[in-house]
């Protein structure tokens, strides 16, 4: 008879019954950061009905938005040569009646070393598109996570990263959270940083092109046109699940649109 118990990771307390909106850093407003805003502002709204204090969200992007952009982001014509985040803040803030916040700076320390002014949050998103950047955020939320006492004490972070037709979304948290007693489960109290468990394998296999595309056939040859949205649906579901359920016995997925699979990583 096998007894060994499923593992878990249960969601900080501070998620479910905040006392003000749930801070939020996304980072990147491009193929997927552009998306995961939209579902935000879906997960923002569902909260409120569910009476839950929402969302506060900062959008950090330092892009202008060109005609490469068009299609594939949520960018129109007549946004072209807007900062991306102040493009995207503003219409979010339109139709949802909030009070979010547009950065047109990267997430990452300045020349003497700095934090960006607003960098503590409780949740961040990554939606970033070289290995350098990914790395980078890890060292701040490393250097936050010291940072206790805090009302917008740092909790978790999800990271999406994508080439043309693959990619992974994958949760972490940002130190222990702690874990409350169970007799069914096994809880799991840290998931480890993407940087640190797969941090070689983002090496070899991510291609870094920080160059524009200059044209949306140029873009596509890099990134196909769903692969971001399809990683933006079943990420935020992610997040969604650890408000709603309070729990979760994953911890990401790898996703392959050219086959259609998905391999779900479980907590350990």
């Amino acid at each position: 008879m096998n007894t060994e118990k499923t593992k878990i990771h249960f969601t900080d307390n501070y998620l479910i019954n905040p006392t003000n909106p749930i801070t939020v850093n996304l980072i990147g407003a491009g193929g997927t950061g552009s998306k995961v805003l939209t579902a935000l502002m879906e997960m923002n709204h569902s909260l409120i009905e569910l009476e839950h204090a929402g969302l506060q969200i900062r959008l950090w992007d330092d892009d202008i938005i060109t005609e490469a952009n068009l299609g594939r982001q949520r960018f129109a014509e007549s946004e072209i040569r807007l900062y991306k985040s102040v493009a995207l803040i503003n219409r979010a803030n339109r139709f949802s009646g909030t009070n979010w916040k547009a950065e047109t700076i990267k997430f990452e320390k300045d020349g003497l070393g700095r934090l960006p002014e607003y960098a503590q949050a409780t949740i961040y998103i990554t939606c970033v598109d070289n290995v350098k950047a990914r790395f980078g955020v890890a060292e701040i939320l490393k250097e936050l996570s010291n940072r206790r006492h805090h009302r917008d004490e740092p909790k978790y972070w999800l990271d999406f990263g994508n080439s043309q037709h693959t990619g992974q979304v994958l949760l972490s948290t940002i130190g222990a959270i702690k874990q409350p007693n169970s007799e069914k489960y096994e809880t799991v109290a840290s998931l480890p940083f993407v940087t640190d468990e797969f941090g070689d394998l983002l090496k070899q296999s991510e291609q870094e092109d920080d160059t524009p595309s200059c044209s949306l056939a140029e873009a596509l040859d890099k990134q196909d046109l769903y692969i971001n949205s399809s990683l933006t649906q079943m990420g935020c579901s992610l997040l969604w699940s650890l408000f709603r359920n309070g729990m979760t016995p994953y911890r990401g997925f790898f996703h392959n649109l050219k086959d259609f699979s998905t391999h779900p990583i479980k907590v350990a």
